[in-house]
């Protein structure tokens, strides 16, 4: 039985509106470790506000269900309260990529992830801090990515035919065709500094995006850095050559690829960039953030896994 005030917090939409359902027959393991409190979103930031006032309630365990926008959600709303009074966090996985699940270790499976939190151990995972030029503030619990990355997440949101992994690599060709655009980045990290037109930058608190691309391979949100994975000004061919590659996290051989690791960095650009955050559009089409600052907070919060 558990010995936490426990509230699950559900995004029904996730996954193509396929979570609702899987949703309704996880409340038997509920009520087996002795029931809990639901809460579902209607809308988006909607997780960030319940998870808010979940933990000034005091509830002591908060489960996000759903896909990686919800875990990135639920982990914005714990961290806007004191780290005395935060919750701990447990995942069931029930979007399209649930790639923070994998990094924590969590069960593909909702019935034995749900199981899994119920019954695991709580340990700390480091998250990011980002500030842009506009004075917004924002935690990262898995990856940043700018450039290519942020095009692919833009174009995967509108293709609703395909789902999970597939949609990721549908995006990622139509973008290799459609989007071909690097940007001038300036770099600077408390280990390094570089300047040059970049295709695709991905800063990376775990090992994987986009539900099977294996960006940053030695990535644990357990080591107090962030790791980064870059790609230069390459040509359409290659950066379809590269797709295999970095679904296999191989990439870093070539020597347009530069990988890496830092606490703290600033990146500036040219122009305006498209940015996601953990898979959910920061900044896209019209948008005007050029410049931003990322930290690593270790061990900022608890996750049962």
């Amino acid at each position: 039985m558990p010995q936490h005030k426990t509230k699950l917090i559900i995004n029904p939409n996730a996954n193509m509106g396929k979570a609702w359902r899987v949703a309704a027959d996880l409340r038997s393991i509920v009520e087996e470790f002795g029931g809990a409190d639901w809460s579902g979103t209607v809308y988006p930031t909607h997780a960030i506000e319940l998870a808010k006032q979940a933990a000034q309630d005091g509830y002591e365990l908060i489960i996000a269900v759903g896909g990686d926008g919800t875990v990135h959600e639920v982990i914005n709303g714990i961290m806007q309260v004191p780290a005395q009074e935060r919750p701990r966090i447990g995942v069931v996985p029930l979007g399209s990529g649930n790639d923070f699940a994998y990094a924590v270790g969590m069960k593909t499976d909702p019935f034995e992830a749900l199981h899994q939190v119920f019954t695991g151990e709580a340990h700390a995972v480091d998250l990011g801090r980002i500030e842009d030029n506009r004075g917004i503030e924002i935690y990262i619990d898995n990856t940043i990515g700018i450039g290519f990355d942020a095009t692919v997440t833009i174009r995967s949101h509108k293709m609703p035919i395909v789902r999970g992994f597939a949609m990721y690599l549908a995006a990622v060709l139509q973008t290799i065709a459609m989007d071909h655009n690097p940007a001038y980045l300036q770099f600077e990290s408390d280990q390094e500094k570089w300047e040059g037109n970049t295709t695709m930058l991905v800063m990376c608190n775990g090992p994987r995006e986009g539900g099977g691309f294996m960006v940053a391979p030695d990535a644990v949100n357990t080591d107090g850095i962030f790791h980064y994975a870059s790609i230069g000004d390459v040509t359409r061919p290659f950066m379809l050559r590269l797709v295999p590659e970095v679904m296999r996290g191989t990439h870093g051989r070539f020597d347009k690829v530069s990988m890496g690791s830092f606490k703290t960095l600033t990146v500036k650009s040219d122009r305006p960039l498209y940015i996601h955050i953990d898979g959910e559009i920061f900044s896209g089409f019209g948008t005007d953030v050029n410049e931003l600052k990322l930290e690593i907070i270790p061990g900022a919060i608890e996750v049962v896994s």
